[in-house]
């Protein structure tokens, strides 16, 4: 090419020095711009960057070609400090079509000053319907203030490969790397490890295409950033992983030998990472048939002595509530997690979501009384499961340990986690069951009993889900119900005396704002709480991590400050919306939950837009918050 593409920049020779960047590779369906992101965010990762990826997935397994609809991607925000979020707008941007960028744009993806490095072969195409269309976007691109560069990265992809469709993304990938001064050595061992079940061919040819990529924008593009790496750390070590994959090595790291499994979107790349490497260790994938008995098997090898785990998402977790609900009136251990979804029903099964929190409470028939813990970060995906399998034994109860979508697809580095025997549950005490202590020997102040195994000699006894004695014979004695009932809920309350209050982020001294949130909202809540700080405003957060039973301190902690309110990603009506009254208004989940356990009029703002909040949306929503009480008084 002879034309050189120059993008503004200050800084000399074209390197501009940034604290962070953002950016987002957008395609349609089926052209590998997740694993071209993923590797770049793996490669900034062990570079020294902080780094968050968030996936881009159209609901449709096969949407329409060059649709706003299909557009699929990723976003890969890598900064000079610890990344916790997707970020705000992106700051560069690479599109394989320019329709593609509209429901990105709708999104609010992207900022006036949004580099688009765009792939121009439309502009040439035999139909005149598409060459307009590109020709219509380019003009309200550049109109609404994106610097767009427009790139023959098809026909420089086709010097190497006849089909760029599948090359592409490792050409756009060395792209990548060279504007923002990647290690290109470090990219290779990336792209030969992702394709190292390959050909030998196959792995030439992708490094092929990504030399070529470094090489075309070395020699086209008249700009660069560079993104300092964190201070080191000292000798600390990190590891980069989704959220699934921590949930993996979680599994692993519990002692756990069972996962069983039915496969449902997005919480299928978990077990498909446990089936690359669970043998290796002594563990067993089952995939079942369906939902129900995916969770009947884990029943049944929990109740066998082999305490194991299910994954899935909302729907799933609909289908297997009557199944643990047996786990709780039997008092059997099973650690369940869900990786949560848009829904109801089959909802946006691509999009993020925290809308499964009281079913996962709530959801089963009867008073079923049961751990819920929810993961706020990949690091605590890993850590989770094995606290999860832990409670589980101990307290002979399900443990639901919630995840979501942003979490799930997320690629972030983390320390690298040192193996401790305390990770570990004890072996199964096989001596000889004393026959005079019945199955469910209840201790009257916590609930909590000792657990025979079948095969303990005098150890077995019936099981059942029907209401039972403490000698596990079916009774329908009011007695004997309302005691077991008793027992059940006493061990939440046991738990719960073991707990710390929660941390608060900010001025734990009070204020006039404490925002409150669970799951993966952490790192944007404290982000806009940090811009808030900033800007003078008395606000702090605070994040749950236990939520049945919740921690304890809330009221407390709560009397500290003027107003409470949850962010969430969940629904909630808005106050000021038609036929909308305080009596009859729909809050959010957290909200519903800590208003009734705490007595307090907690506020609340939530959405369900499909995709993860981001810090300047809560800041936003902070400083309005804040002005309508400055209002008020």
């Amino acid at each position: 090419m002879e034309e050189k593409y120059q993008a503004d920049s200050s800084a000399a020779g074209g390197v501009q020095t940034v604290p962070e960047h953002i950016v987002e590779i957008v395609s349609d369906s089926g052209e590998g711009a997740q694993k071209a992101g993923q590797t770049f965010g793996s490669v900034s990762a062990k570079m020294g960057n902080g780094v968050w990826t968030v996936e881009i997935i159209p609901a449709e397994i096969k949407p329409p070609a060059r649709s706003p609809a299909g557009a699929s991607g990723i976003r890969i925000r890598l900064g000079s400090g610890y990344v916790t979020n997707m970020g705000d707008e992106a700051d560069l941007v690479v599109a394989f079509n320019e329709q593609v960028l509209y429901s990105r744009i709708a999104n609010g993806a992207y900022k006036a000053g949004t580099t688009v490095l765009l792939e121009s072969k439309w502009k040439d195409d035999p139909a005149a319907e598409i060459q307009a269309q590109y020709s219509r976007a380019v003009g309200e691109f550049r109109d609404n203030g994106l610097i767009v560069h427009e790139l023959p990265m098809d026909q420089a992809c086709r010097e190497i490969t006849p089909n760029p469709r599948v090359g592409k993304n490792m050409f756009v990938l060395g792209m990548l790397c060279h504007l923002y001064a990647r290690d290109l050595e470090i990219a290779k061992k990336e792209v030969a490890a992702t394709f190292a079940r390959k050909r030998q061919e196959v792995i030439d040819l992708n490094l092929r295409l990504l030399q070529a990529g470094h090489d075309f924008s070395r020699d086209n593009l008249g700009f660069q950033f560079q993104v300092s790496p964190l201070a080191q750390q000292g000798e600390q070590r990190y590891i980069v992983t989704n959220g699934n994959t921590a949930l993996g090595l979680g599994v692993m790291a519990s002692g756990m030998e069972l996962v069983s499994m039915y496969p449902i979107t997005p919480a299928t790349s978990a077990s498909h990472y446990l089936a690359d490497v669970y043998h290796d260790v002594g563990g067993f994938v089952h995939q079942a048939e369906d939902e129900i008995a995916a969770v009947g098997f884990a029943i049944g090898s929990s109740f066998a002595g082999k305490t194991a785990c299910t994954i899935t998402s909302g729907p799933g977790l609909a289908l297997k509530t009557e199944m643990v609900a047996l786990a709780v009136m039997a008092e059997i251990p099973l650690v369940l997690c869900v990786v949560q979804r848009g829904g109801p029903s089959t909802g946006l099964p691509t999009k993020v979501e925290q809308g499964d929190l009281l079913a996962s409470i709530y959801g089963e028939p009867g008073d079923a009384p049961k751990v819920v813990v929810a993961a706020a970060t990949i690091e605590e995906c890993l850590h989770f499961v094995i606290m999860s399998r832990r409670l589980a034994e101990t307290f002979r109860t399900p443990v639901i340990l919630l995840t979501d979508a942003n979490l799930a697809t997320g690629v972030q580095p983390y320390p690298r986690p040192e193996p401790s025997a305390d990770w570990l549950a004890p072996p199964i005490d096989q001596t000889d069951w004393d026959p005079t202590v019945p199955p469910y020997d209840w201790d009257e102040e916590t609930g909590l009993s000792p657990r025979p195994i079948p095969g303990m000699v005098g150890g077995h006894y019936v099981l059942t889900g029907l209401a039972h004695t403490n000698e596990s014979k079916v009774a329908y004695d009011s007695n004997s119900n309302q005691l077991g009932c008793n027992m059940r809920s006493r061990k939440l309350a046991a738990l719960a005396g073991t707990l710390k209050p929660p941390k608060v982020y900010g001025d734990d001294q009070g204020g006039d704002l404490l925002i409150v949130g669970w799951g993966s909202t952490l790192g944007a809540i404290e982000e806009a709480v940090d811009r808030a700080r900033a800007q003078g405003h008395r606000v702090s957060s605070l994040h749950l991590r236990f939520l049945s039973p919740l921690e304890p301190g809330l009221k407390e902690i709560f009397g500290r400050f003027k107003r409470i309110m949850t962010v969430e990603i969940n629904y909630s009506d808005d106050p000021s919306a038609p036929l909308i009254t305080p009596e009859n208004r729909r809050y959010s989940q957290l909200s519903i939950l800590l208003r009734a356990q705490t007595l307090i009029d907690i506020d609340c703002w939530s959405v369900v837009l499909g995709h993860p909040l981001q810090p300047g949306m809560i800041h936003r929503v902070l400083v309005e918050k804040l002005a309508a009480m400055e209002g008020q008084n």
